[in-house]
């Protein structure tokens, strides 16, 4: 039977799709008591493939860059269901690390990241406000338009 914030999930329109396992040598997240923290996740989107690539300011639009946090965003709570099973158990989004690809002169990395925070906001309600940081990169791997970190307090 699915919990509640599924069924948030399903009035939203949005399948978690399959986690990611890592390309490196790192592990997709780390649970310490009640403390979830979980690895980047590049924006791919349901079919495999990038919803953004390329720099923003340089041919990615803002809009195309808000998809593609969103997608990050779907992609971390597919990891949360993997590490802890359901995602009722999410008590709180404490911080969300947002990395844009983007061109030397691009400043609305931001508005960018807001597509992450929002949906947490969205499926979470105000459990899914949290701190944030968003940093403008020159690269990153598959030259993904965005790469989305979390950290979460989990019962």
């Amino acid at each position: 039977m699915a919990g509640n914030v599924e069924k948030r999930l399903e009035e939203l329109g949005i399948v978690l799709p399959s986690p990611t396992t890592p390309v490196a040598n790192y592990v997709p997240f780390v649970r310490t008591h009640n403390f979830l923290v979980l690895s980047g996740q590049i924006c791919f989107g349901a079919d495999g493939k990038l919803v953004a690539k390329g720099k923003l300011g340089g041919g990615v639009s803002i809009e195309d860059g808000q998809k593609a946090a969103r997608a990050c965003a779907i992609n971390l709570l597919a990891q949360i269901k993997a590490a802890v099973g359901d995602l009722d158990k999410v008590a709180r989004v404490v911080r969300l690390g947002g990395f844009i690809n983007s061109m030397p002169d691009f400043t609305d990395g931001p508005k960018v990241m807001n597509g992450a925070s929002d949906l947490m906001v969205e499926v979470f309600a105000d459990k899914g406000r949290h701190a944030r940081s968003t940093v403008g990169v020159a690269s990153l791997p598959a030259d993904a338009a965005v790469e989305v970190e979390g950290y979460f307090e989990v019962d």
